[in-house]
C-alpha cells in the first residue's frame, strides 16, 4: 500500500469520523425539560435527526413509513405537545383526513373512514442530554361499528428501526378518551397550527 492510499484512507476515516461526531452532536441537549426547548432549538433538532427517522420508518418497507411525510403537514414546525411521553412531535394527515383535520374543529364531526394521521416523534432524554428518533404513531379510522371499544380508531407504530410495534389499543383510546367531542383528535399546539 502506498502512502498516499494510506493517507487517502486515513483521510476519508476522519472525514467519517467527524460526519458521525457532528451528528451526535447536533442531536446534544442542554436544558432539564423538553418544555423548556426554545422554537429554533427544536427545529434543530429535527433537522438533525429528520434522515435518520425517514430512512428508519421506512426500513421494513411499511407503506405509511415510506409515504407519510408526502401528505399534508399540519402544524409550521414540530413542536413539546405535553402527550406522548413529552416527545417533540411532527404530525401528518393524508388525503382523506387533512381536509377536516386542518380545521382545528373543537366539536361536532367525526373524521371520515380511511383518515389517517401520522405523527413523527423525537424522544428527548434529559438525563443523557440528548435527543432521538422516537416511534412513528399512527392513528386510522376504520368502517363504522368495526372497533366500538376505541370508536373506530385502529392505533398503530412503527419504531425507529422500522419494525411494527405491539399497541394496546385501550392504552392509546384511553389518552385520546378526554378529546371526545373532537371524534378522539388531539391538535398541534396553537402557536404552531397551519393558518392559525
Amino acid at each position: 500500500m502506498t502512502l498516499f492510499t494510506r493517507l487517502s484512507a486515513a483521510a476519508i476515516g476522519l472525514t467519517l469520523t467527524a460526519t458521525t461526531a457532528f451528528a451526535e452532536d447536533c442531536a446534544a441537549i442542554t436544558v432539564e425539560d423538553s418544555f423548556d426547548l426554545e422554537p429554533d432549538a427544536i427545529v434543530a433538532l429535527y433537522d438533525c435527526l429528520n434522515e435518520k427517522m425517514a430512512t428508519g420508518y421506512a426500513k421494513e418497507g411499511d407503506e405509511i413509513g415510506s409515504n407519510f411525510r408526502s401528505w399534508a403537514a399540519t402544524s409550521t414546525r414540530p413542536a413539546v405537545q405535553g402527550a406522548h411521553g413529552n416527545r417533540i412531535l411532527n404530525t401528518f394527515a393524508n388525503d382523506i383526513a387533512a381536509e377536516q383535520y386542518l380545521k382545528y374543529q373543537e366539536e361536532g364531526f367525526t373524521m371520515p373512514v380511511g383518515s389517517i394521521l401520522a405523527k413523527e416523534s423525537i424522544t428527548v432524554s434529559i438525563k443523557k442530554k440528548k435527543a432521538r428518533p422516537g416511534p412513528l404513531l399512527m392513528m386510522t379510522k376504520m368502517e363504522a361499528g368495526s372497533i366500538p371499544e376505541t370508536n373506530d380508531w385502529l392505533y398503530t407504530g412503527i419504531q425507529p428501526n422500522g419494525k411494527t410495534m405491539k399497541v394496546k389499543q385501550s392504552f392509546c383510546h384511553d389518552c385520546h378518551e378526554p378529546y371526545e367531542d373532537s371524534d378522539f383528535l388531539a391538535y398541534p399546539i396553537e402557536e404552531v397550527r397551519l393558518g392559525q
